[in-house]
């Protein structure tokens, strides 16, 4: 593979500066302005940074990670992207600023690697039709002592993830945070409405 880096020209933003900062981390095959709506669903107050992720595929999307077995991508891989997104996180984001992270699918396997990478970094994560990395981490152990506020939303109709990446996913949070465990009858993978009510009650909760 080579050289990754996030391209900030791409970065969607909105917001002030003073104000605390949703991280949105967009799903494989999508690019950076597939979630900046989702802030219309949030409380008021909020600043975004939507991230294109490093990886071009064709026609303007882009991913985190290519797809070979779906919920169990490449470790290194993974890492790369991870190391990323980290080094622009660290030059765009000010380290006193308060910060949720909220990912789709791919995006949310980012949010649980930003997480194990700074365990003590963020206010609060969601996670939404996402998975983890089985592997372990050094951040893991500090993670399971912190545990952050983390929602995870997912489907029960969802084709694209698997039913054991889901499982795994919801086993490995609630070990290492405080989690939000939500499933959504008939959800495809895919963003509810009756879901994105709930995020945004959670994170009203965690940014009072």
């Amino acid at each position: 593979m080579t050289s990754t880096a996030i391209d900030d020209a791409h970065t969607v933003r909105s917001g002030d500066d003073a104000d605390p900062l949703v991280l949105l981390l967009h799903g494989y095959g999508s690019n950076e302005q597939d979630l900046p709506g989702l802030m219309a669903h949030l409380p008021d107050g909020l600043a975004s940074a939507s991230v294109r992720a490093p990886l071009p595929l064709a026609q303007g999307a882009h991913a985190w990670v290519p797809i070979a077995v779906p919920g169990r991508p490449d470790p290194d891989v993974v890492q790369q992207s991870t190391t990323a997104l980290l080094a622009w996180f660290d030059e765009h984001v000010a380290a006193d600023r308060r910060v949720v992270l909220l990912g789709f699918s791919q995006g949310g396997l980012m949010v649980t690697q930003l997480l194990r990478m700074r365990p003590d970094r963020f206010v609060a994560a969601v996670v939404l039709s996402g998975f983890v990395l089985a592997d372990t981490f050094p951040g893991d152990a500090a993670l399971a002592i912190r545990r952050p506020p983390v929602f995870f939303g997912h489907g029960d109709a969802d084709a694209i993830i698997p039913p054991d990446a889901t499982e795994r996913a919801s086993t490995w949070l609630a070990a290492h945070a405080d989690l939000t465990d939500r499933m959504y009858p008939g959800m495809a993978h895919a963003v509810s409405g009756e879901e994105l009510g709930d995020v945004a009650a959670f994170v009203a909760t965690h940014l009072d």
